[in-house]
């Protein structure tokens, strides 16, 4: 079974917009509903976990009928205090229904331009690996610098990328992986959703990622992905 975690718990504070960047309207359609319209239709997808404040709960529920991505969708989980507390969160209330060899599909519903190719191909490759990553290469010169205000060393940009979501791995390795460090109080510095699973011995695959499945942080960014939906329309 392939579960999907949609995370919808981020504030949006760069945003600048008063209410949870995830429920912002774009074309007339809350931001989630975007890529839960893609898992709903994906044959690859078989249910649906999303994380949501609490007093947003009843209102998503109410969106997912509106607009008929619903049937997927089998629970809602509280956010926690960083990204990945709200991935455990919802990886621990899987628990109950999820078996070990499950593969869990973690995306952010402020990634509105999820497509099929990328779920596809991050099942296709999972044979013999803990996980898939989906990556985009380095375009710029790289530089490490220990104090911000000198460079130490150059790095090789060719052996450098950028992680995106969707991430995907086999659920009871990564369950263990972050319940590890919530249990040593580590968790809450974890950076990107990858990072339990390297600490803990994963094997992560590399596909390439997708430029245009960028993730709205600024009022520019909204602006881009609203008039990509208005030229799809």
């Amino acid at each position: 079974m392939n579960i999907a975690i949609v995370l919808a718990g981020g504030i949006g504070a760069r945003l600048g917009a008063d209410i949870p960047k995830a429920f912002v309207p774009v074309q007339q359609k809350p931001l989630i509903i975007y890529c839960l319209e893609v898992l709903n239709n994906n044959s690859q997808i078989d249910k649906i976990q999303i994380v949501a404040a609490e007093d947003w709960m009843a209102q998503v529920e109410e969106w997912t009928k509106e607009y008929e991505v619903a049937k997927k969708v089998v629970g809602y989980s509280i956010p926690g205090t960083t990204r990945q507390l709200s991935i455990f969160n919802a990886l621990t209330d899987l628990k109950d229904i999820a078996s070990d060899d499950d593969l869990i599909f973690i995306h952010d519903a402020a990634r509105p331009l999820l497509t099929d190719t990328i779920i596809e191909d991050s099942f296709a490759v999972i044979a013999g690996y803990d996980g898939v990553l989906p990556v985009l290469p380095m375009k710029d010169t790289v530089y490490m610098s220990k104090s911000g205000t000198q460079v130490d060393s150059l790095l090789n940009r060719e052996e450098i990328f950028a992680g995106q979501a969707p991430e995907t791995f086999i659920f009871g390795k990564y369950y263990e992986a972050n319940k590890s460090l919530a249990d040593s109080g580590q968790i809450e510095k974890i950076k990107g959703s990858t990072e339990p699973a390297i600490m803990a011995g994963m094997k992560i695959y590399l596909i390439p990622g997708d430029e245009n499945n960028f993730k709205i942080t600024t009022q520019a960014d909204l602006e881009r992905f609203s008039e990509i939906v208005g030229k799809r329309s």
